[in-house]
């Protein structure tokens, strides 16, 4: 094939971007049809507690009031469901408790929704909120992992009879404990890995119509999928025919994986809307993102090491604790599950056992945040190599580069059940190393010292599964005026869905960016979608795009054979057009379409590519900070990257993806932390008191791809959403103890390394070493 300008590979500037800059987009707070009401929830200020909802009457009554729903009006409604409960190891089914779309008596963190209230205008829907009486009567609380354990904790759910929400295993027991028996040395670190808000920019919405002539409900909502939203909605809450219910996502502004899911809000807005005949709007406030939507991480993890005298690994042991909050949110017991299974990175462990339990606490529910799993699996196994590195008195990057899976290994196969296809570890860590001087940070460490400062540097490197599971089914069809439409089910919340699939179609078809048109986001007219998570749009939504578009392309030959008298084995597609090589006969894409043959059956082709398998993303991050002492301050003044990504489709979207995720990576390390206090308060409930990196705090990156192309993926792509929120956190955190352990023989610190926590360490390793 003859290289076409905007295809694969070329760094293309996005399309979308025009109509974002210039305040054009369009997102789900901009729609307000004619007659909107607006509504607000009642939420509860207490961690657990049962209520009494009383005078309901009389705020019905105040001044624009036209609706309060409490669990009374809903109850015949469907429970928000838990898709994928964990297994326990001795076969019992997983304790999951009834999520109600309003609780009926009793609520179990601070912010559950307990009535909603719709009026003519949101100021009315407030004061009538803050007028409704409800009888508080406090229960005992449990808040964190550790203290949801005790013998003596208050029950989250009384009737299981435990915290515990389900306790599995993944590998051999057996093999690990004989590995452990014959190591000439053990070494063991206990992990905290923080809880997170995912702070999108835009903050959920829902605009729901109904139509009484056609019974059916249109629903406009901020999602990573309409296609699960509508299925969820309808046949496990509304308990209808998906058919009678279209979601439509217009521009969305971030989703970091909180935005898949189905919230209590959704259904609510659509009963009202049918039962007042006119559409019902709910806008979320800042401060009900903190309280009302699923968030990140929290987990409590032990990891020991069975090593031998070279300081070659035997077998790992982990005891993986995740909080899952008051409820199994929607895939929430299934992320600890998956980060479980990658719990050997990039390592050749002969022996691995890991044991996962979910745990419930009176805070909100916990679920997929940018990596789900993964981010928390790479931080313990890259933080823990650096902690043991240190302990035998080995170079982090010896010691890595003893215990790596080689590439002749591959496809290798961990004691997890995961299968590593490619990876050339040792290659991109020591580039990594090159383009970050690692070197020469000797130098620039006493100049540090200098000028009074800490210094340290940090290395991590990863290994990731995303890219798999169901098949994607895309469309491309070309139009009349030569143009080509796709419709495809993944949804774009800022990654720059419209410009890769375009540029899927113009290595096939040669056209310039914006002929090609794309739409997500619309259950009526996309029949089909998985929606985006996983880093799976690209690599598996872009491969049926591919198929599809390579298709087009030959139906589009034989047309113009026809009409030009040649083999389509003379032609090529060039500038949107159909010419015979080597000379100016052609027939423009709009030519072709106005051709008699040309059917629709012909000029619009489906396709679906189902992954065999997942695909396994790596790389290399090295970090490099300085510390004031006098602070607890870091200042991160290198920051390297090298990846693997298999093939890069665009350098430019590819290098935003990265940026973004080690920025959030950045985040959890040093600055963002969500707290409970023992009443299961949320301390920081908002931006002034949970730190978000700002632009200050980040460094300038530079990264680069050493990429091995896939071959699960028919296209060689790997995915690459997740993976800088993944490589981040241990790279920035090694890099910290590097500098603490350098100047006060600290060994470890947990995240967020923030100057308050930072600053403490430092007096405590003075404390003790003057004592």
């Amino acid at each position: 094939m003859r290289p076409m300008k905007f295809g694969i590979g070329q760094p293309a500037r996005r399309v979308e971007d025009v109509k974002f800059v210039t305040g054009a987009g369009r997102y789900t707070s901009d729609v307000v049809p004619e007659g909107t009401a607006h509504a607000v929830v009642v939420r509860s200020p207490h961690a657990h507690a049962r209520f009494r909802i009383e005078d309901v009457e009389t705020v019905r009554a105040m001044p624009g009031v036209l609706m309060v729903l409490t669990h009374a009006d809903v109850a015949a409604l469907g429970d928000i469901p838990c898709l994928a409960p964990a297994k326990n190891s001795d076969g019992r089914k997983m304790a999951v408790p009834p999520c109600p779309v309003l609780p009926k008596d009793t609520v179990r963190h601070v912010g559950e929704a307990v009535a909603f209230v719709v009026a003519e205008s949101e100021a009315q829907a407030r004061d009538a909120a803050e007028a409704l009486s409800i009888e508080w009567d406090s229960l005992p609380v449990t808040v964190g992992i550790e203290a949801a354990l005790a013998a003596d904790a208050p029950l989250v759910w009384p009737q299981f009879g435990t915290n515990v929400a389900f306790d599995t295993e993944i590998g051999d027991k057996a093999r690990t404990d004989a590995a452990f028996a014959k190591a000439d040395r053990v070494v063991s670190l206990k992990l905290v890995n923080n809880r997170l808000v995912a702070n999108y920019l835009e903050t959920r919405a829902c605009l729901a119509e109904y139509d009484a002539a056609s019974r059916r409900w249109t629903v406009t909502l901020g999602s990573q999928g309409s296609h699960d939203i509508r299925d969820i909605l309808a046949t496990r809450i509304l308990k209808v025919d998906p058919a009678r219910v279209r979601v439509v996502t217009p521009d969305v502004g971030g989703g970091f994986g909180t935005k898949i899911f189905m919230y209590r809000e959704y259904p609510l807005c659509a009963v009202a809307a049918e039962r007042l005949g006119r559409p019902v709007r709910w806008v979320a406030e800042r401060g009900e993102h903190f309280l009302g939507d699923t968030q990140g991480r929290d987990n409590l993890t032990v990891a020991e090491m069975a090593l031998d005298k070279r300081g070659r690994f035997l077998g790992l042991r982990v005891d993986l604790k995740a909080n899952l909050g008051a409820y199994a949110s929607q895939f929430g017991p299934y992320v600890p599950a998956l980060g479980a299974g990658m719990s050997p990175g990039c390592y050749d462990i002969p022996a691995v056992h890991v044991r996962v339990r979910g745990i419930y606490t009176n805070t909100v529910p916990v679920d997929a945040y940018r990596g789900a799993g993964r981010p928390e699996a790479a931080f313990v196994i890259e933080r823990f190599v650096d902690h043991i590195a240190r302990t035998i008195g080995k170079a982090p990057d010896a010691l890595r580069a003893l215990n790596f899976i080689k590439p002749s290994r591959m496809p290798h196969t961990t004691q997890t059940g995961r299968v590593y296809d490619t990876g050339e570890f040792e290659a991109h860590m020591r580039r990594a190393q090159e383009l970050g001087d690692w070197a020469g940070f000797k130098d620039r460490l006493k100049a540090s010292r200098r000028a009074g400062r800490l210094r340290g540097i940090g290395l991590a490197t990863y290994i990731e599964a995303c890219a798999g599971g169901a098949a994607e089914k895309a469309m491309v069809r070309l139009e009349k005026d030569g143009s080509v439409t796709v419709l495809i089910g993944t949804q774009s919340t800022g990654q720059g869905h419209l410009t890769a699939y375009a540029q899927l179609v113009a290595h096939h078809l040669d056209l310039p960016l914006d002929k090609v048109k794309v739409h997500q986001g619309d259950t009526d007219m996309i029949a089909t979608g998985g929606g985006t998570g996983g880093s799976r749009s690209i690599p598996v939504g872009g491969a049926s795009v591919a198929a599809a578009s390579r298709t087009l392309g030959d139906n589009l030959k034989q047309l113009a054979a026809d009409a030009l008298e040649a083999g389509p084995a003379d032609l090529e597609i060039a500038a949107g057009a159909v010419r015979i090589a080597g000379t100016d006969r052609a027939l423009s894409f709009a030519e072709i379409a106005a051709l008699p043959a040309a059917t629709p059956e012909l000029l619009s082709v489906e396709d679906e590519w189902t992954p065999p398998e997942a695909t396994y993303p790596n790389g290399s991050h090295i970090c490099e900070i300085e510390l004031d002492p006098d602070t607890g301050a870091v200042s991160i003044e290198r920051y390297t990257v090298v990846d693997d990504f298999g093939v890069t489709l665009n350098p430019l979207l590819l290098a935003g993806q990265v940026h973004g995720g080690a920025v959030q990576g950045i985040g959890q390390a040093l600055h963002e932390h969500t707290v409970y206090d023992g009443d299961g308060q949320l301390v920081t409930a908002s931006l002034m008191d949970y730190g978000l990196p700002r632009a200050g705090d980040i460094p300038s990156f530079t990264f680069e791809t050493r990429n091995v192309p896939s071959t699960t993926n028919v296209l060689g792509m790997k995915g690459a959403g997740e993976a800088g929120a993944i490589g981040a956190t241990p790279a920035v955190m090694n890099a910290v103890v590097d500098a603490l352990h350098r100047a006060y023989g600290t060994a470890h610190i947990d995240m967020p390394a923030t100057p308050a926590r930072i600053f403490a360490a430092i007096n405590a390793a003075r404390a003790a070493k003057a004592a």
